[in-house]
């Protein structure tokens, strides 16, 4: 009697045991399920949300490895939606570190209201419309940098403002063929953690200007190092491309540039 007492007590133990691994077990698996869920919404393929912001004046803020735009905006007391606009940044909401955004409007990224149009007047029986004037294109922004060109070979794709796809320019080559600095620099980023640019290098020139190297076959710097111009700091590679070529960006304050405005001829 007394063992089968003691049976009935391991009994209900055993069962409480298995009872709590099993809570366990769904706590694990629903934590695991919340955690994925952070993830996916964290993308940059979340189109920012409008939102009462506070902007600040005067202010910037440096962006370090690991921050997102979301993350920054929020931060900050600023919609998602104002920070990408006050900084021009397009879809899909790519950010580097050592880029500076402007925690305010301001420039060609701010948003103003468009001025009234008055109807054009209605000329007399005989005249000539006056021609409407044309807006100049925007000059480029001047460089302290003494910009070199980062690779040799034939120049494969060209920049297009406003086309998130065509933010720099291809630079066809041969695998493991020299990567250069196009200047003086230190490198704020070193990996291949953007999607799109595959084995990336990014070097800041200074406080308003960055450079990019993508598609690398090989990384040959580390973040924090300081190189100087026409130092080779990758080889040539097709990491997230289908050929060998360098994808090269330049930078001002965090908004892509034409390179071809700064390269020297060749």
């Amino acid at each position: 009697m007394g063992g089968g007492r003691d049976r009935d007590r391991r009994t209900g133990v055993d069962g409480v045991a298995r009872m709590r691994m099993a809570i366990v077990l769904v706590a694990l698996v629903l934590l695991s399920a919340c955690g994925s869920s952070r993830v996916i919404r964290e993308s940059g393929t979340r189109v920012p949300q409008a939102g009462t912001s506070t902007p600040k004046p005067g202010q910037t803020v440096t962006v370090k490895r690991g921050d997102t735009l979301y993350g920054l905006a929020v931060d900050n007391g600023i919609s998602p939606l104002d920070l990408a606009t006050w900084n021009s940044i397009s879809p899909p909401y790519t950010i580097y570190p050592g880029q500076r955004l402007r925690l305010y409007p301001g420039g060609s990224g701010a948003r103003t209201a468009a001025a009234p149009t008055r109807p054009p007047a209605r000329p007399t029986t005989g005249a000539t419309p006056p021609a409407q004037p044309t807006s100049p294109a925007a000059a480029p922004a001047r460089s302290s940098v003494a910009w070199r060109w980062p690779a040799d070979g034939q120049i494969i794709s060209r920049f297009a403002n406003g086309d998130p796809t065509k933010q720099g320019i291809g630079i066809a080559g041969n695998g493991g063929q020299p990567v250069r600095a196009a200047g003086d620099g230190v490198v704020v980023y070193s990996g291949s953690g953007l999607v799109g640019y595959g084995e990336l290098i990014i070097v800041k020139h200074d406080d308003q200007w960055l450079s990019a190297y993508g598609h690398n076959r090989a990384r040959l710097v580390n973040e924090g190092e300081r190189v100087r111009s026409g130092q080779q700091i990758a080889e040539m590679g097709r990491s997230g491309t289908a050929r060998d070529m360098l994808h090269f960006e330049i930078r001002h304050n965090g908004k892509p540039v034409d390179p071809l405005s700064y390269l020297p001829s060749r």
